[in-house]
């Protein structure tokens, strides 16, 4: 299952082959998801995970961006440079993950400084709910997938 990433060749894909599948099959299909982005084989039983996470995931961060933006005009900036701000930042730090291999939560700890602003907005996050809150939403998504997929089945 590609994602709209896949629009400027920065898809997160996996995809399931079956028995009948072989291994020259799923090279092939590795290659052309490769061609968009990123491809990994999966167990099939993970398809559904796989749509609730990277799937949908791109409408979670499309919202997370929206709401930085908002964030940064409430506190005065201007739209478009809030947007652009907000949006090379996910960018930025998204590519950290990957190019480091660094766990989040350390890349976090090396932003939050004792009493500093980020850990107030951390603590901000976590009153709210955050983190189990984008958690319900990657389980929701993923239990709706299996749910339609049994209806096709």
């Amino acid at each position: 299952m590609p994602n709209t990433p896949a629009l400027v060749g920065m898809s997160a894909t996996a995809f399931a082959g079956n028995s009948n599948a072989t291994a020259a099959d799923l090279e092939l299909v590795t290659r052309l998801f490769g061609a968009i982005g990123v491809a990994f084989p999966v167990a099939e039983k993970w398809l559904d995970a796989v749509t609730g996470l990277s799937g949908s995931g791109p409408a979670y961060v499309y919202v997370m961006i929206e709401a930085l933006a908002d964030g940064g005009v409430l506190a005065g900036l201007p739209r478009e440079i809030a947007l652009r701000l907000a949006a090379q930042m996910v960018l930025g730090s998204a590519q950290m993950v990957l190019t480091t291999g660094r766990h989040p939560g350390a890349l976090k700890d090396a932003v939050a400084s004792p009493g500093g602003t980020t850990i107030a907005g951390l603590h901000a996050l976590e009153q709210a709910g955050f983190r189990g809150a984008v958690m319900d939403a990657v389980l929701a998504a993923s239990q709706r997938a299996a749910e339609l997929g049994a209806t096709q089945g």
